[in-house]
């Protein structure tokens, strides 16, 4: 039986993550409003209802109001903390002036960010932090002594990337004294050439699939967690197609729906239980703030394990738009 791997490493996590980049209204300077925190209380309500235990965060997420408005869900429920795995990342800087936005993996600002967004979370440590965007000025060394510290004085626990390749995570990884947890990655059923990349292996296809070659591979046999941002497409298969949706889009939506009734479920537990089917034991991270929708991908892992190969294939093929070489 497969096991997640973070669960390998000793972390609780749960099969669905809840995103909370929607936290603490808009990417602006107003204050969190009692709104913004109200429908944050219901959105990990409903994602605790449903085993959710994992919450995945940014220190930029609505410019730092959505890690803040979950430490005030935190400390109205003290011992809420330790039943969560709690995630977030750092290395996206804001523009400032005349200096543009940017990436930043230097030492100091490492320790910045998190100390951040201990203090907007209200706890005294992370489970994991990711490195959110690859940056070209990155030092491994650097990143490593930012580390140790970080670990050396419990403020996290494990730590991982985002959007990064295989050859920029191993480029990392040699300096580093424990192996990294997690790479997360944009993954959907709208968002596959992370398997086109695969069944395209020597064919002329291939040479217009954007995803880094055998990372997928690698995170596998190197036990890294491979989580799925934006796993839900939008909502372009569970209800929220746009005006203008190409027609193997649209059909894939009418599979989504057909399939969803057979099996009485949810469109959202078919979209997710897809990518959940794969054996990488993809991690999909939910990114919204709609407890009913939250509610709705209760059945993914069910029918992740229910799913036919026929019926993979059939939604792969169907959300490609043509056939398999």
């Amino acid at each position: 039986m497969n096991i997640l791997p973070l669960k390998k490493r000793g972390l609780n996590a749960s099969r669905l993550v809840l995103g909370c980049m929607p936290f603490g209204g808009g990417w602006n300077s107003d204050p969190v409003t009692k709104e913004d925190e109200t429908q944050a209380q219901k959105a990990v309500e409903a994602a605790l209802s449903i085993g959710i235990s994992m919450f995945d965060h940014a220190d930029i997420y609505t410019r730092g109001k959505a890690e803040e408005t979950f430490g005030r869900i935190l400390k109205n429920k003290p011992g809420l903390r330790e039943e969560m795995v709690i995630q977030s990342k750092c290395g996206i800087r804001f523009a400032e002036g005349d200096v543009p936005g940017r990436y930043d993996f230097s030492k100091a600002y490492i320790g910045e960010a998190v100390d951040g967004i201990l203090r907007r979370l209200g706890t005294d440590y992370l489970d994991v932090l990711l490195l959110h965007r690859p940056d070209p000025l990155m030092e491994p060394e650097e990143v490593a002594e930012a580390f140790g510290r970080l670990k050396a004085a419990g403020k996290v626990r494990y730590f991982g990337v985002s959007n990064m390749s295989a050859a920029q995570i191993r480029f990392l990884q040699r300096a580093l004294p424990d192996q990294l947890a997690v790479n997360q990655l944009e993954m959907s059923l709208a968002r596959h050439d992370w398997l086109d990349q695969g069944v395209h292996v020597n064919q002329k296809a291939g040479t217009s699939v954007n995803f880094s070659e055998g990372l997928l591979e690698y995170c596998r046999m190197e036990n890294i967690q491979i989580q799925a941002w934006g796993p839900l497409a939008q909502g372009k298969f569970s209800g929220n197609l746009g005006e203008s949706e190409p027609e193997h889009i649209l059909k894939t939506a009418e599979l989504v729906g057909k399939l969803a009734d057979e099996k009485e479920t949810t469109r959202e537990a078919i979209v997710l239980g897809w990518l959940m089917r794969h054996p990488a034991m993809i991690q999909p991270v939910i990114g919204t703030a709609n407890a009913e929708r939250i509610a709705a991908c209760k059945d993914a892992e069910r029918q992740a394990e229910l799913m036919t190969r026929e019926e993979w294939y059939s939604l792969y093929v169907s959300a490609r738009g043509s056939f398999l070489p």
